[in-house]
């Protein structure tokens, strides 16, 4: 990365550290619309979050609930939803996203977040959820081991806005170039991160595979980031 040692290290939240369970799966999203009259097939569940997947990437930067009520309420419809219980069904979808109790913690987060906080690291999470990060830490036993916290919906800004990078950056005070972003989203966790200075780390462990190009490191599991950190020649600053 370069030769300033590297001091703290944030995290994406949603596809990086935790993941959905049932609730927010085909036949999850069914039983959803099933409460509000509608009849979908759980099989196309896969494709019509790809297909709903390009509206969270347009230039919206601040923070809105529409932006993911729009795309949960795509998502019902490619599955076949249709009718004037649409909009309800996708806001409560919406809400209950934010319930820790519908996500399941990937394994090797705690023992790697131990084994950062052993190395000196500070550890950070920088989340574009409305989910509270402090319920997120109690809920999952990570009190101790996360130094900060921002969440766009707080903040005000969605990544990757430059803003709640450098927000998360005062949090910890320390500098862009001592830090390292680690996320699932190319675009919005890596990209953003590293026009503010930050180095990133891309983790495939869930989601659509993305694409890194000019040195980004990638990673399969969080296991893999200690020692991509020790071993700082193995990645390049934007």
């Amino acid at each position: 990365m370069s030769s300033r040692r590297i001091t703290a290290v944030f995290f994406d939240v949603d596809f990086t550290l935790i993941y959905p369970g049932p609730t927010f799966q085909g036949d999850g999203y069914a039983a959803f619309c099933a409460r509000h009259g509608m009849r979908v097939d759980p099989a196309r569940f896969p494709d019509a979050v790809i297909a709903a997947s390009p509206l969270l990437n347009d230039d919206q930067q601040l923070y809105d609930d529409e932006i993911f009520i729009r795309y949960t309420r795509r998502i019902i419809e490619m599955m076949g939803g249709t009718g004037q219980a649409l909009d309800a069904c996708a806001r409560e979808i919406y809400v209950e996203w934010a319930a820790c109790q519908h996500f399941l913690l990937y394994d090797d987060v705690t023992p790697v977040l131990q084994r950062l906080a052993s190395d000196g690291y500070r550890v950070g999470l920088i989340s574009n959820s409305h989910r509270s990060l402090a319920s997120f830490q109690q809920h999952f036993d990570l009190y101790g081991l996360i130094a900060a916290a921002i969440s766009s919906s707080e903040h005000g800004y969605l990544k990757p806005h430059p803003s709640i990078f450098e927000a998360a950056l005062r949090l910890l005070n320390v500098e862009a170039a001592e830090s390292v972003m680690v996320g699932d989203s190319l675009e919005h966790d890596i990209e953003g991160a590293r026009r503010v200075g930050m180095y990133g780390v891309l983790v495939r462990s869930s989601g659509p595979p993305g694409q890194a190009d000019d040195g980004v490191p990638v990673i399969a599991t969080l296991t893999d980031l200690p020692p991509l950190l020790r071993d700082a020649t193995k990645a390049t600053k934007y």
